[in-house]
C-alpha cells in the first residue's frame, strides 16, 4: 500500500536537494542560511516521526532562527538560459499548459479510480490520504511529461524549483506553521471558549443564524491567523460540530468543505496571508504593494465578500437536506 509517508519522503528529498544545491551556489551570499533552512525542513519531512514532539519543537525553533535572522538569499541556479526558455515557449506554445493540467487530471484519477483498487484485500492507496497521495503522483507524472516534451538539462527541474522557493523564502512554509498553530489552539480548548461566547452573545437558535456565524467566524478568524487551516479546527469545534452538525443534523462533509471555502474568503483580505497576498505582489513589483492593505488585497475584497455570501447560501441549502 502506498501511504502518505511516501509523500513525506518525496518532499524531504526535494528540500534536501534544494539544500545541497544552495550549498554549491557561490553566487548566493546567504547560501549557508539557505542550506540550513531547507536542510532543516528536509529533516522534518524525512525524520519528523522519529524526532518526537520535543525534537520537532527544537527543529521549528531552529527554522525560525535561521529564517528570521538576516533572511534567505537569492542565488544564480545553473539552469536553462532565457534564450532557451523563449525558444521553447515559441516552439511549444499553449501545449505547455498540458503539462500543468496533468497534475489535476492525475489527482482526480487517483482520488476516484485508484482509491478503489485493492490487491488481496489491501488498498493500493492509503484510504484516508488518497487525494494527497494522488496529488504527489500527479506532480511526478507532470514532471515526467514535461521532461519528455521539453528535454531540459537533468538538474533544471530542481534548479528552477530552488530558484522559486528561494524567491518566496520563509513564507513558503507559512501555511504549514499556521495549520499547526490551529491544531495547538484546538487542543488548548480555544474552540470551546469561542463556542461558549457565541452561545452567550449570538442568537444561534436557527439554522440560518448558525450558518452565518460559522462562515463569518471562519472568515474572520482566518483574517486574524492568515490561513484557513488554522481557523478550521477552532471554529469547527466552536460552532460547526456542536451546533450545525450536532444540534441541527448537518452533513459533516458539506459543513466542513464549505466552511473551509468560507475561511479562504478571509485569506483574500488579510496581509497575514503573506505567501498569497504580500510575496506575489513583491515578486511582481506591483506599484501599490505595501502592507497592510496593498492593491492585491483591495482588488480581492469584493470577490471575497461575494464568495462568502455564496458559501452561506450553499451551506444553508445543501447541508441540511
Amino acid at each position: 500500500m502506498i501511504t502518505i509517508q511516501w509523500l513525506y519522503v518525496l518532499a524531504g528529498l526535494v528540500f534536501g536537494a534544494f539544500a545541497v544545491l544552495s550549498a554549491r551556489d557561490p553566487a548566493n551570499p546567504k547560501r549557508l542560511r539557505n542550506t540550513g533552512f531547507w536542510g532543516l525542513l528536509s529533516l522534518s519531512f524525512l525524520f519528523g516521526d522519529l524526532l518526537g514532539d520535543f525534537g520537532n519543537g527544537l527543529l521549528v525553533v531552529a527554522l525560525v532562527v535561521v529564517g528570521g535572522i538576516g533572511g534567505l538569499g537569492l542565488g544564480r541556479p545553473a539552469t536553462t538560459t532565457p534564450e532557451q526558455r523563449r525558444e521553447g515557449s515559441s516552439r511549444w506554445g499553449n501545449k505547455l499548459f498540458l503539462c500543468a493540467l496533468t497534475i489535476p487530471a492525475v489527482t482526480l484519477f487517483g482520488a476516484l479510480v485508484l482509491k478503489e483498487i485493492e490487491f488481496g484485500g489491501v488498498p493500493l492507496l492509503e484510504p484516508k490520504q488518497a487525494t494527497l497521495i494522488s496529488l504527489g503522483m500527479g506532480v511526478l507524472v507532470a514532471l515526467a511529461v514535461t521532461s519528455a516534451l521539453t528535454r531540459p538539462p537533468p538538474l533544471a527541474p530542481l534548479q528552477e524549483g530552488r530558484r522559486l522557493i528561494d524567491t518566496v523564502g520563509w513564507a513558503a512554509i507559512l501555511p504549514q506553521m499556521l495549520a499547526s498553530l490551529g491544531a495547538v489552539f484546538a487542543l488548548a480548548g480555544v474552540g470551546e471558549v469561542i463556542g461558549g461566547l457565541a452561545g452567550d452573545y449570538l442568537p444561534l437558535g436557527t439554522r440560518l443564524a448558525a450558518v452565518v456565524a460559522y462562515c463569518l467566524g471562519m472568515a474572520m478568524f482566518t483574517f486574524i491567523m492568515g490561513n484557513a487551516f488554522a481557523a478550521f479546527p477552532v471554529m469547527t469545534a466552536a460552532i460547526g460540530l456542536p451546533i450545525l452538525i450536532g444540534r441541527f443534523g448537518g452533513d459533516p462533509a458539506v459543513v466542513c468543505a464549505i466552511g473551509m471555502l468560507a475561511g479562504f474568503c478571509g485569506t483574500l483580505t488579510t496581509p497575514m496571508a503573506a505567501n498569497f497576498n504580500v510575496v506575489p505582489a513583491n515578486l511582481l513589483e506591483l506599484p501599490d504593494r505595501h502592507a497592510p492593505f496593498n492593491g492585491v488585497i483591495r482588488a480581492q475584497v469584493p470577490t471575497a465578500a461575494l464568495v462568502l455570501l455564496a458559501n452561506m447560501v450553499l451551506m444553508f441549502l445543501l447541508a441540511f437536506r
